[in-house]
């Protein structure tokens, strides 16, 4: 079966973006010894994807914001389903996060006065994205990674993990081989943090790169981790879509952040027909309205609190273009219009180079004088393991997660930018408690050759196998079935197909023979990745056909009120049963203390 090479490390990171970094940093701060997996080249974490912003509540743009507010909007944005302890640790400690990164040399873009920008973005009360243009995941990773690098951890790239491993009820290692040569590695872990973010490569149209196949959601439920909410799978309102070879590409919320206004093929503002009534008082009834807001942010002066409704929340937006499509209003290619041309050209170019230089090289559209073509894309899970608030450590002692990989934060939908500072807020405790733990390990623990043997089988069986299915082609199927029975718009009946389909999939999965060796070979990583994107669109399709309401990310045409009665106080739970099953069960959140009850909105929570 070839050679297997042991490593020994006190803490094993899985992930190389921005949540496994900081774990990384923090770790190797404490003085263990630290290997770090990625699945590709260090530096090409999805993290870069990111551009908007890092949300914080810093009150540079506007000084009435607090972590109070940011606690407000996150719980708000999520539809209350989110954990509120993660709520309120990520809003207080996300401005120290983001002055952290500054002192490391991340260069942020600056006001007049000097300090660190931010912009405004949907959900969010006050400007408090804080930026360097519309590159800000590229600015986030370069920091890091440059702190990172000097501080003796050995890093692994293009390693895949395939298993990992627990004596004794606790994690002590994992499995990986290395996707150039093939050659097979067991890693000896006292501690093991998953920071190898989402999985939205199982959706036909994403914004996510060949990366997010959901292999960290897979292995911590293989293992016996609980995880939930996997029915939240965030649409991104705004992804390319023409033409056809960039569809997906994301479009970011900056645009609309800096005065980016949608309409439909009539050429109207359809947005402002959206506006939810839980929203109603913070958003301009008016184009004339929503125009002066702009003006007022764009001046530097105070913003008024009524914000343009293409600022609405990422779930509220992407339905609304879903809905101008449905009623025959689309775009030319089956989308909606977002123009940020009305702005000085000068100004667009400065704030987003980015997006002007992606138009222009990959669909011919200059955005200082053109509109762009934009459509839902799927973007980001909101479900994913389920961590202690505090420590990050999941259902399994010794196992740690964080960032997208990683459920609570974020509930129902999450708030733009709220990512990033999730990344480094959440990786920076999960680094600093897997340390700890790990120095209280006296030795590494055993792993039994049975389970090596296993998995090392389980790897190259893909190879021996003849005369079945080009693995590319059960994947694109997927991905495809799960666009159509798993996407925006939901009903039970798709999603009881859509289980169907898995199960004949993950069939199909099984014979899939992708041919020649173990060095550089794509065909024989995909078929095995298959039984993660199996795995991980199962959870999604099951919890989303147990939700019978709409909230948030979730939308359910057979039951589109919100049901605050029952739904709106439980989370999914999924974990793997007895005999390979995937169990679904329901949970609560501890409850939200008075003087943080105080922050929301009373009539939202539907208390008394």
């Amino acid at each position: 079966m070839g050679e297997v090479v042991i490593h020994e490390h006190d803490v094993v990171v899985i992930g190389a973006g921005g949540a496994g970094l900081r774990a990384a940093i923090e770790a190797s701060t404490a003085g263990v010894s630290v290997a770090m997996i990625c699945k590709s080249m260090l530096g090409k974490a999805h993290t870069v994807m990111a551009e908007g912003g890092a949300a914080a509540a810093l009150a540079n743009k506007d000084p009435r914001d607090s972590w109070q507010t940011h606690f407000r909007d996150t719980m708000k944005g999520g539809k209350y389903l989110g954990d509120w302890r993660m709520a309120q640790i990520h809003a207080q400690q996300a401005p120290d996060r983001i002055r952290e990164l500054e002192q490391w040399g991340a260069v942020f873009d600056r006001t007049p006065k000097g300090m660190t920008s931010q912009r405004n973005f949907g959900g969010h009360t006050y400007p408090r994205l804080a930026h360097i243009g519309d590159a800000t995941g590229l600015e986030l990773i370069r920091t890091l990674q440059q702190r990172g690098i000097h501080m003796g951890m050995d890093v692994f790239m293009e390693f895949t993990v395939r298993r990992l491993f627990k004596t004794g009820g606790r994690v002590s290692g994992c499995f990986a081989y290395d996707r150039n040569d093939g050659s097979l590695h067991v890693f000896r872990a006292k501690t093991i943090v998953l920071a190898t973010g989402g999985i939205t490569r199982c959706w036909e149209v994403c914004s996510g790169s060949w990366e997010y196949t959901g292999e960290g959601h897979a292995l911590a439920y293989w293992a016996g981790a609980e995880m939930g909410d996997m029915e939240f799978v965030q649409f991104h309102p705004t992804g390319m879509i023409w033409p056809p070879s960039v569809k997906g590409i994301l479009v970011t919320e900056g645009v609309r952040g800096e005065g980016g206004m949608l309409s439909n093929a009539e050429g109207r503002r359809f947005m402002f027909d959206y506006v939810p009534e839980m929203y109603a008082d913070e958003f301009a009834d008016t184009e004339k309205e929503a125009l002066a807001w702009v003006d007022e942010v764009v001046s530097g002066k105070l913003a008024t609190k009524r914000r343009p409704p293409e600022l609405l929340t990422r779930d509220v937006v992407a339905k609304a273009i879903n809905s101008e499509r449905a009623a025959g209003r689309a775009s030319e290619h089956g989308g909606a219009y977002l123009d940020i041309s009305w702005r000085n050209p000068d100004e667009v170019k400065k704030k987003l180079p980015g997006m002007y230089h992606q138009f222009k090289e990959l669909a011919a559209v200059d955005i200082t004088k053109q509109r762009m073509e934009v459509g839902p894309t799927a973007h980001y899970v909101m479900g994913g393991v389920k961590v202690d608030p505090y420590t990050q450590e999941t259902s399994i002692p010794g196992l740690y997660a964080a960032g997208e990989v990683a459920t609570g934060l974020h509930g129902a939908n999450r708030l733009g930018g709220n990512s990033l500072s999730d990344l480094i807020v959440f990786g920076k405790i999960a680094g600093e408690q897997a340390a700890g733990a790990a120095k209280e390990a006296s030795e590494f623990s055993a792993i039994a050759q049975s389970e090596i043997d296993e998995v090392v089988t389980e790897t190259l069986a893909p190879l021996l196998r003849e005369g079945g299915e080009n693995p590319a082609k059960v994947v694109n199927d997927l991905r495809e079935m799960m666009q159509n029975k798993a996407g925006i718009i939901r009903t039970g009946g798709l999603l009881l197909e859509a289980i169907t389909d898995l199960d004949e999939l993950e069939e199909r999965a099984a014979a899939t023979s992708p041919g020649g060796g173990r060095t550089y070979n794509p065909g024989w990583h995909q078929a095995l990745e298959l039984s993660a994107m199996i795995d991980v669109s199962r959870m999604c399709a099951l919890a989303a056909h147990r939700r019978e309401e709409s909230r948030g990310a979730h939308t359910r045409d057979d039951f589109p009120e919100t049901d605050h009665s029952h739904w709106g106080k439980v989370t999914s739970v999924i974990s793997l049963g007895e005999g390979g099953s995937m169990d679904i069960g329901f949970a609560s959140y501890p409850e939200i203390p008075g003087e943080l009850t105080a922050l929301l909105d009373a009539e939202d929570l539907h208390e008394g």
